[in-house]
């Protein structure tokens, strides 16, 4: 999934299987390449309100410095997301 924050930044997250569960990955990329990488591990399931909600907001908040930040992070709220996926 892409998920497209602004001109400049997007952010990239796959699913990865593991031997003790899964991980979510996401990929910060400026101008279209990578500039930071993070992700989530689960053993079960997670409860997310969304897909990948978790690593983007972890990504979000480890990348990215006010206002930039909060920015972003209303843009990822629940109500919101449909309106940026790409």
């Amino acid at each position: 999934m892409l998920l497209q924050l602004n001109e400049n930044y997007a952010i990239s997250c796959k699913f990865i299987n593991c031997r003790n569960g899964f991980r979510h990955v996401a990929k910060v990329l400026k101008n279209g390449y990578i500039d930071f990488e993070t992700s989530c591990k689960y053993q079960n399931r997670t409860w997310e309100g969304y897909e990948f909600e978790t690593v983007i907001k972890k990504a979000i908040n480890s990348y990215f410095e006010e206002p930039l930040k909060s920015e972003f992070m209303e843009k990822i709220q629940y109500k919101n997301l449909y309106k940026i996926r790409g």
